[in-house]
């Protein structure tokens, strides 16, 4: 199922300038970004964290930094280039905190509400961005998620203010897709990027879509004057 997924090609060649690339053109803000999110996903002393779509594993690493011992934390991805990644990231400075788990977040391997929170970084555009299978994905979430539970989503985002709305949106047409393009050697990751991030929703939209999958009590967070932001969801 999972290398039938639209973004799966995209996600399995683009790891190796992965880290670099996301580093440059946040200034390293994405680093104080996912620590912003560790810290409000562990504010309510959860003992089983998931950190969905891990990735390179950035997120499930700041919260294994933060996270008091005993806390169970596992990082999930489809991508098995990002995991192996990961996997080495971890060994050296959070060796057997972290579980890595492969599979396919429409139908994960975990029973109902196992999690007590749920945190991703810079990948909820990538479930919900003009994908067919964003209720699926949205749902499996809210069922693994404990009742009582929190959501912790940390995303690119619209800024309300119109000038600064334009030039996030020339900067990331310009620096962002062609210098990624260069240094990744993948241009389709890079126009997807670019054109998924323009595009992406405002956060009332996000607030709107997580309610009809049942959240309650969202939260948005504007960072950066709001081109990006983290979203706080409660599962009752």
């Amino acid at each position: 199922m999972k290398d039938s997924r639209p973004l799966y090609k995209i996600f399995s060649s683009v790891p190796p300038g992965y880290d670099l690339i996301n580093r440059l053109f946040t200034l390293r803000r994405d680093e104080r970004w996912r620590r912003k999110t560790a810290l409000l996903i562990l504010e309510d002393n959860p003992q089983r964290i998931m950190d969905l779509c891990t990735g390179t594993g950035d997120l499930a690493m700041h919260i294994a930094g933060i996270a008091k011992a005993g806390v169970e934390i596992t990082g999930f991805d489809y991508s098995r280039p990002m995991l192996d990644i990961a996997e080495q990231k971890a060994q050296k400075s959070h060796a057997g905190k972290i579980g890595f788990v492969l599979g396919d977040a429409a139908e994960m391997p975990f029973t109902d509400g196992y999690f007590d929170a749920i945190g991703i970084a810079f990948a909820f555009r990538n479930l919900t961005y003009k994908n067919s299978d964003s209720e699926k994905f949205l749902a499996e979430i809210f069922r693994v998620l404990r009742p009582g539970g929190k959501f912790v989503i940390v995303e690119s985002s619209q800024p309300a203010n119109r000038l600064l709305r334009f030039l996030f949106h020339t900067y990331t047409k310009t620096m962002v897709y062609y210098l990624g393009s260069w240094i990744s050697g993948n241009k389709t990751a890079y126009r997807y990027l670019a054109n998924s991030v323009i595009d992406y929703f405002t956060p009332v939209e996000v607030r709107v879509l997580l309610q009809k999958s049942g959240f309650a009590e969202v939260r948005h967070i504007p960072l950066m004057g709001g081109v990006a932001a983290i979203h706080v969801a409660n599962k009752k």
